[in-house]
């Protein structure tokens, strides 16, 4: 394995839990346009866009709108998940990340985040985690969304490190994808059926340390 001299994290799944946000938000602007939103359905939005979430959401709705209504909509469900997203303290943390971030940190391991939210800032900032990262690469600066490697060779860029010496740690296949089409160690955090195109999945940070995981990319 090559020396690892970069981790990049995406955000919703793996350093905190605000996909109930997001689908709260969601099922709102659904009721709105009178159809509801199911768990099941909302599956589908994880890892990508607002706006590409949005035109899956109308299309389960069968609902035709013109880009200025789909721009409101979309703004109207950001509204939505920020206020919800206030309740974040920094508490909401997954369990175990806090502490993998520190022994990075003492490793002098360079730490970035890569994701699809706007809103990436804001939620550190709740969480009391910003000064973690040494770059943030989100929704208000890639144009491509996951699964292209965009996000991540940004990312890579940003801190200067090689793409083959970085780990991306993703919960959703998309990001998966992306990490492996940027020639990035991936790292699956859920259920192994799910991310099976990770170099190995791993059910969240808790009691793991940053050297055992690494010793088992080898």
């Amino acid at each position: 394995m090559p020396t690892v001299q970069a981790c990049l994290f995406d955000l919703d799944g793996v350093i905190v839990d605000t996909a109930k946000y997001h689908y709260l938000a969601w099922r709102q602007l659904a009721n709105q346009l009178g159809f509801d939103l199911t768990l099941e359905q909302n599956e589908l939005l994880k890892g990508i866009s607002r706006m590409e979430s949005l035109d899956i959401v109308l299309g389960i709705g069968g609902v035709q709108l013109d880009e200025e209504e789909k721009s409101k909509l979309a703004a109207e469900k950001n509204v939505r998940y920020l206020e919800l997203c206030k309740q974040i303290t920094p508490d909401d943390a997954l369990p175990g990340v806090r502490g993998f971030l520190d022994e990075l940190r003492a490793d002098a391991i360079k730490v970035g985040l890569g994701s699809a939210s706007k809103n990436a800032r804001t939620i550190l900032t709740n969480l009391d985690m910003l000064t973690y990262f040494d770059t943030i690469v989100d929704g208000n600066r890639v144009t491509k969304g996951k699964p292209d490697p965009q996000v991540f060779l940004m990312g890579a860029e940003d801190l200067s490190v090689a793409p083959e010496h970085c780990i991306v740690f993703e919960d959703a296949v998309a990001g998966i994808q992306s990490g492996n089409a940027a020639g990035m160690l991936t790292i699956g955090i859920g259920e192994q059926s799910v991310l099976n195109e990770a170099d190995i999945v791993i059910k969240g940070f808790d009691g793991v340390s940053v050297d055992d995981l690494f010793e088992k990319l080898t």
